[in-house]
């Protein structure tokens, strides 16, 4: 990840720990991983214009699914894999969630999502995971 991904990233969550910390408001980060070719343009079209979402490579978008709970952005990401099973016509496309937390650091974020999706990406029926998978390693 380029120097350049990684401070847009960093300044996106810490733009998220604001809006919670000044409006008591959630949110939900992500990682997708897609095997085929996805630009920003395809991929904003399956999220919520509210959302915010940066292109990392080729394979993964981080995403922040703005003023959403964990659980509805679980249900979110079920909408996201099915449009782009659909898009694709295939069913690679996984997505790690972690839970909110304002004390961890953007590198902790990146890290854990990181870590969610390898996990994830070992077992083909899983599509969609969150920090637990990290528990029962």
């Amino acid at each position: 990840m380029g120097y350049t991904i990684t401070n847009r990233i960093n300044v996106l969550i810490k733009k998220t720990y604001y809006h919670h910390e000044r409006f008591q408001v959630d949110s939900t980060f992500a990682l997708l991983y897609h095997e085929n070719p996805l630009s920003v343009v395809e991929f904003s079209q399956y999220v919520r214009i509210s959302d915010h979402l940066i292109q990392v490579d080729d394979h993964h978008y981080f995403v922040i699914f703005a003023f959403t709970s964990h659980d509805n952005a679980y249900k979110a990401a079920q909408n996201i894999i099915h449009k782009l099973d659909n898009h694709f016509n295939a069913t690679t496309s996984c997505i790690a969630l972690d839970t909110f937390n304002a004390t961890k650091s953007a590198q902790s974020v990146l890290n854990r999502l990181e870590q969610i999706l390898l996990e994830t990406r070992k077992n083909p029926f899983v599509r969609i995971e969150t920090e637990d998978i990290l528990d029962r390693k």
